[in-house]
């Protein structure tokens, strides 16, 4: 290991460093390093750092590694301004932390972080790292560019799904907790992946739960720390870096996580979450959005941005006053209501003259109408969401995923826009779609 770069640089064989207080505090991070990079590696302190930065030696860097913990939250604003200054010398920058709060974490990887790993690494998981800013800095390199309306040059973004349709977006937000709304998003979403052979669509779901969303647990999926650098830092994010983060489900869609941890709801804000839905619609033909119950800041976002807002509803009276609240509160901002479209969840499968009733008088004192009417799918949808299987697969004769399939075809085919492929379902209305 090379020492003192800053006193004594060796710009032909260094090609990065460490930063931190005492390089010795994080003994897994010089091994790795070694495993990594051999010798050709340095050490700086945050103090060495600021120097050899600004001198000309530094542009032979490939990135560094800025090293934190819980002792370094008083120095976290000279951190920050190395992280910066790195950036601003097109160097990248791999942010390694141990025992930071979210928060914290969220403001250093706003400085330009490019990467973050925790302390103690994981296996492998420093090599990954650096594999990913190699990548990154040879993608930004080979990137076509194309004028733009001003003359300046921009990178190229992402060239859509397979369809050539114009990408679409449905949000599903349940008005109450436990109302079924992840379970319908995400076999709303795998069934509009798998709805037609001939012309395929392709589907991203994404959770936007940011502290307890399911979606990855009904499809068995793991949770990725990659999801929190993302929300983190949207603002640099790429398609490339989008596409990192998503896992594919059996081939056919993709998904976008909730994080490992609980996180807060204003982690991210109305410019991070449509920077997400602005990629994921130029990467994908439907974009299908699992909203978390409570209102934030950005839900006006995917309001606007959705082609058709689901809101489920129960037959209970938590979730009619819920339904008359979020009408208030959308009315007051002059939001878009006539894109909310309101589901009514776990209907009777055989519904009598009584629960008909309930239905219209539910619908009359609320002054909506129910579009789409789900059947109570039973104990099989728990049993298949503790699986991690969509409805399709497990059980594709209930009721509930009979119903949902009958909406991805209505909306596959005003995807699509295809005539011939419109749906008709008896004595069935879907807000003028087909």
């Amino acid at each position: 290991m090379s020492s003192n770069l800053a006193l004594t640089p060796e710009p032909a064989a260094i090609v990065a460093c460490t930063v931190s207080r005492d390089v010795q505090e994080f003994d897994l991070l010089i091994e790795d390093m070694e495993s990594a990079l051999g010798e050709s590696w340095g050490d700086l302190t945050f103090e060495e750092a600021h120097a050899f930065l600004e001198q000309p030696e530094a542009q032979e860097m490939e990135f560094i590694a800025v090293a934190v913990d819980a002792e370094d939250e008083g120095d976290l604003v000279e951190v920050g301004t190395i992280i910066r200054t790195a950036k601003a010398a097109s160097i990248r920058v791999i942010l390694i932390a141990d025992g930071l709060s979210p928060t914290l974490l969220h403001t250093l990887l706003r400085d330009g972080a490019d990467d973050f790993v925790p302390y103690p690494l994981p296996e492998n998981a420093l090599a990954d790292a650096i594999a990913r800013v190699r990548a990154s800095t040879e993608a930004a390199m080979a990137a076509p560019t194309q004028a733009g309306p001003t003359g300046a040059t921009r990178t190229q973004r992402g060239t859509g799904g397979r369809s050539g349709a114009e990408p679409v977006l449905f949000a599903v937000h349940g008005i109450s907790g436990g109302c079924g709304s992840t379970t319908f998003a995400t076999n709303l979403a795998w069934e509009l992946a798998n709805i037609s052979s001939e012309q395929p669509l392709d589907v991203c779901l994404i959770d936007l739960d940011l502290q307890f969303g399911t979606v990855a647990t009904y499809l068995d999926l793991p949770r990725r720390g990659l999801i929190y650098e993302i929300l983190a830092d949207t603002q640099s994010m790429d398609e490339q870096a989008f596409r990192q983060s998503l896992l594919p489900f059996n081939e056919k869609m993709q998904v976008f996580t909730a994080p490992t941890d609980i996180l807060p709801l204003d982690l991210i804000g109305p410019e991070d979450v449509e920077a997400l839905i602005r990629l994921a619609k130029e990467c994908f033909d439907v974009v299908v959005v699992d909203m978390p119950s409570t209102l934030v800041s950005w839900t006006e976002t995917v309001l606007q941005e959705s082609d058709i807002y689901f809101a489920n509803v129960e037959l209970e009276l938590r979730s009619a006053q819920n339904v008359l609240r979020m009408i208030k509160a959308l009315r007051s901002e002059h939001l878009p209501l006539e894109k909310v479209k309101w589901v009514l969840n776990r209907t009777p499968k055989k519904a009598d003259s009584t629960t008909k009733g309930r239905i219209k008088r539910l619908s009359e004192s609320l002054g909506v109408e129910f579009g789409y009417m789900i059947p109570d799918g039973g104990q099989q949808v728990t049993d298949t969401n503790d699986h991690g299987v969509p409805l399709m697969e497990a059980a594709p004769k209930n009721p509930m995923r009979k119903e949902i399939h009958a909406m991805a075809e209505v909306l596959h085919a005003a995807a699509v826009g295809d005539a011939n492929n419109q749906a008709k379902p008896k004595k069935r209305s879907f807000f003028g779609f087909g």
